[in-house]
């Protein structure tokens, strides 16, 4: 089948298919359809298998599984959810990719699926197995005429276009990528900074030339290509030069006797070209193959996305460049988390109902005025790059204005009554960027992103526009946005939102620069020298959204929402009058470049002014509504945790930190290192003891420590490999800057830090997976050593157990505690010392304590796996999930919580009330 019938065939599914949708009567028929009408799968029936079974628990059927391009697809019925957890027959609580990950679990490996299908009828997700933690890409029945190639994996290995746009733009970013490397080493310089500027200027230019050539901007196809081509590599450079001076001039302004092949060049405008001094090195052979054949002959410029291109062109940067200014590329996905509530939701709807309304006169008058709106709209990135946020909201407003345009003219243009049509222009999007090279790629993104749209709205009005010369002009500005006043690049009064993704830098990480740039902001802020650098930008913002409507969404490390840095942060900002509309908890925060950047984020939208809108919060794929949204992301009051040294119920037990030796290593051991050590000492066996963190403990693989505190100098001298351990580390410590280190070189077969129980205790892992429903904690006895990355508590019981073992305190830790990249961080001064504990009567105490006895009992029927692979949710027992769920249920009955309707956010924010009122007894 060729193009034209497939996407003709494609029409025709969709209209048969439009509305319908019955998982159990209907599936087979789609997908039959789809396979044979479509895809030209001439017996479809063979090629596809339905209801194949799959051994659980019980027996369960896969809908659909396409052998030869390993494809497994989970139907479900019009109108259903494909993000929403469905119940299944065991009781669970399943996504439709979870249940499908869960068969596929079960398959041969040989059979594993390359992809897997959730559809509803009316939407496809397809999820990539080679990339599980990928979002999925969405196809809607509805567009499938236009987007059938992206279903193409069902039939044919070979063709996976599910991201095709993108991928032309990650080519694209090669290709510049190649051509950067390239010049750069033709220039003299290679270290200088006016030629890496030249070579950026450069590189942007020729981007904009290969993209106009394509796109029919420069008025004929391969323009560019044919004008450099007549010339020699030893000639290229001059005639470069000579092109990028002709694309500045007005036609009046040009030499009258220019060649024909530079005069036929339209006048560009926009200062792209007005600088005729930047440095162009000589062109070599290599150059001239790459720029007239792989980046201008070879390769379609006009298809790529500018949203996406920008950042990846910026990855031509070095990656230690990016590193060290917290730069992360963004996907179109996440960059729409933070601009659909924001205002395109509103916009969406608000044009929706004009759309709807059948009053012709009052409907035309209702888009003239929507359309005025949209080009009144002003918007703000105070981090831009490489100006995706800018360049996709551009795009987006400029898909609402051309379907108001097709409306209005009701795909028909009389000429004369509306020459220019576009009344939204770049020139509304406001950003600054301290990187020279981003502000370039910035503009240029923005450029071209213009072109395309222009060329759309010449689709619905019949008629040409002409973009050249360029008419609206970028607001991107270079500097330092820190140290800038936003109000001089755009005013508050006219400004409508703030927008972006601005540097991800720790608070241990920064450079001197930039922690005096945060020093400076946060000037009489206590302790903000803890703040990671992004909280420069909430600042900033506050201050500048004081007294006006402006709005105000950024994306973070979730370290700003955690542990200590809320109070640090969100206390002054809350007492500014600020309130947040709406947030995504954390997720995972993926980028475009080819240098990936996986980090953990929040996505926080803010503001001062009065907002009667729901306040949302975002919880993988999860909405719900919130009366307010506090610093934590939880909805709750605006309360704020602060470090305790002891814990605010007097009843619970104290929590330690373990054992902290400071001996560089000298007195741990893996198990083989032990032996090898004795081998040589037999007589120190008895001072070796297992040593517990972390790790150790959930993974049930302990190291040994050399505990030589309470061993007699003459017992210690009989042992010369023993003393040598000693000795080394007090000059260890002898060398140390820290004046503690050095005192404690006196005491050397000694700890910094000792917690030594002589009785079983319990441990709480410091770190532990943010993938685990429940933390795995528990007992330990007197023979082991617990180092200090475990919160050791010594007189706690079975009942205590229960209680911090139960779905209780994991969502007060999951809410409160702090994030190593996203993994938990149970502190015992912010987590559990903060804790409020329940006051339960005698009989639900003995209740907790049973439940929490079976806990264990459970455990130990699995003596040869470890709380890794017992808390692993995937694998985990289905025994040890019902004695966890019995004790979840006991603790929350001691606090009185509905167990069928208390959600996790509402014990979260029961849980800080509690917390509040503790404290304030405690004065």
């Amino acid at each position: 089948m060729n193009d034209v019938a497939r996407r003709k065939a494609a029409k025709e599914f969709v209209k048969f298919w439009q509305g319908k949708g019955y998982e159990k009567g209907q599936s087979q028929p789609f997908w039959l359809q789809l396979l044979g009408d479509v895809y030209g799968v001439e017996h479809p029936a063979q090629f596809i298998s339905f209801e194949n079974q799959v051994m659980l628990d019980h027996t369960s059927f896969i809908d659909g599984y396409i052998e030869e391009t390993k494809v497994m697809i989970e139907q479900k019925s019009l109108g259903k959810d494909l993000l929403a957890p469905i119940r299944q027959s065991d009781g669970t609580l399943l996504k439709p990719i979870e249940q499908a990950k869960r068969y596929a679990a079960e398959l041969p490996v040989s059979k594993h699926p390359k992809y897997i299908v959730t559809c509803n009828f009316a939407q496809f997700l397809v999820y990539d197995m080679e990339h599980p933690h990928n979002e999925p890409e969405e196809i809607l029945l509805e567009n499938l005429p236009e987007e059938y190639y992206r279903l193409d994996f069902l039939v044919n290995n070979g063709k996976a276009h599910l991201r095709k746009e993108m991928q032309v733009s990650m080519a694209a970013g090669e290709l510049v990528g190649k051509l950067y490397e390239a010049f750069l080493q033709q220039y003299r310089d290679k270290t200088s900074e006016e030629s890496l500027r030249s070579l950026n200027k450069l590189c942007v230019r020729l981007v904009f030339c290969l993209y106009a050539e394509d796109a029919g901007i420069f008025g004929q196809h391969d323009m560019f290509h044919d004008y450099l081509a007549g010339f020699d590599t030893k000639h290229m450079r001059t005639a470069l030069i000579e092109l990028f001076r002709v694309l500045d001039q007005r036609p009046e302004e040009r030499d009258p006797y220019l060649e024909e092949s530079l005069a036929a060049f339209p006048y560009v405008n926009g200062g792209l070209f007005a600088d005729e001094n930047i440095e162009i090195p000589q062109f070599t052979d290599e150059i001239r193959s790459l720029l007239l054949e792989k980046a201008s002959f070879d390769f379609n410029w006009s298809e790529i996305s500018p949203t996406i291109f920008g950042a990846v062109f910026e990855s031509t940067l070095n990656p230690e460049t990016r590193r060290k200014g917290g730069m992360h590329y963004t996907s179109i996905e996440n960059i729409h988390k933070v601009i659909d509530p924001l205002f395109l939701d509103e916009l969406k709807n608000e044009f929706t109902k004009i759309k709807n309304n059948t009053v012709k006169k009052t409907r035309r008058m209702q888009l003239e005025n929507f359309q005025k709106k949209l080009a009144q709209l002003k918007f703000l990135d105070p981090a831009c790059g490489s100006g995706n946020f800018l360049t996709e909201t551009y795009i987006c407003l400029r898909k609402l204005e051309n379907e108001v345009i097709r409306l209005l003219t009701g795909g028909e243009m009389i000429l004369g009554e509306l020459l220019n049509p576009i009344q939204v222009k770049i020139n509304q999007f406001y950003g600054i960027e301290i990187n020279d090279f981003a502000v370039s790629v910035a503009k240029t993104a923005l450029w071209i992103a213009e072109s395309q749209m222009m060329k759309e709205t010449e689709d619905i009005v019949h008629m040409p526009l002409d973009f050249l010369p360029l008419k609206t002009y970028t607001n991107i500005h270079e500097g330092n946005a820190l140290r800038m006043d936003w109000a001089e690049i755009v005013p508050p009064q006219e400004l409508h939102y703030i927008m972006g993704n601005p540097p991800f830098v720790g608070a241990r990480l920064m450079s001197i620069a930039q922690k005096n740039d945060l020093l400076a902001i946060f000037e009489n802020v206590k302790n903000a020298g803890n703040l990671d650098y992004v909280s420069c930008w909430y600042k900033k913002a506050a201050d500048y959204m004081a007294h006006n409507s402006v709005r105000t969404a950024l994306v973070s490390t979730n370290s700003i929402t955690q542990g200590e840095q809320v109070a640090i942060l969100w206390k002054p900002l809350f007492e500014h009058g600020v309130h947040i509309d709406f947030a995504h908890r954390t997720f995972r925060w993926d980028s475009e470049a080819s240098v990936k950047a996986h980090v953990h984020c929040v996505i926080v939208g803010f503001s001062c002014a009065p907002n009667n809108k729901p306040k949302i919060i975002f919880n993988d794929e999860q909405i719900a509504f919130a009366n307010n949204i506090n610093g934590y992301l939880v909805d709750a009051d605006n309360i704020f945790i602060q470090n305790s040294s002891k814990t605010v119920c007097a009843s619970a037990p104290q929590a330690r930190s373990g054992n902290k030796p400071i001996d560089n290593g000298n007195y741990l051991f893996s198990e083989e290192e032990m032996e090898e050590f004795l081998k040589k000492e037999p007589e120190a066996k008895k001072y070796f003891r297992p040593w517990i963190g972390s790790y150790e403990f959930i993974n049930r693989k302990p190291r040994y420590c050399l505990w030589l505190g309470e061993c007699s100098p003459a017992e210690l001298r009989k042992m010369p490999y023993c003393l040598e351990r000693v000795e080394a580390v007090r000059k260890f410590r002898l060398a140390s800057k820290s004046s503690g280190t050095v005192k404690l070189a006196d005491k050397p077969t000694r700890f910094h830090v000792e917690t030594v129980p002589d009785k079983t205790f319990l441990v709480m892992p410091l770190t532990s997976s943010e993938r685990r429903r429940y933390v795995p904690i528990g007992f330990i006895t007197p023979n082991y050593l617990a180092s200090n990355l475990v919160v050791v508590v010594v007189d706690a019981n079975m009942y205590h157990f229960g209680v911090i073992t139960s779905n209780v305190f994991m969502a007060w830790m999951r809410a409160v505690c702090g994030r190593l990249k996203s993994d938990y961080r149970i502190t015992k001064d912010n987590v559990y010392n903060n804790f409020p504990w329940p006051q339960p009567t005698q009989a639900q105490k003995e209740k907790i304590a049973q439940t929490a006895q079976a806990i264990l009992d459970v455990r130990a029927k699995y003596p040869d796996s470890s709380l890794a692979d017992l808390y692993d949710d995937a694998v985990m027992p289905f025994d040890l999930l019902k004695a966890h769920r019995a004790n979840d249920r006991a603790v929350m009955e001691a606090y009185g919580f509905d167990v069928k309707t208390t959600t996790e956010s509402s014990c979260v924010a029961v849980l800080m009330k509690m917390y509040q009122q503790l404290v304030e007894q405690a004065k």
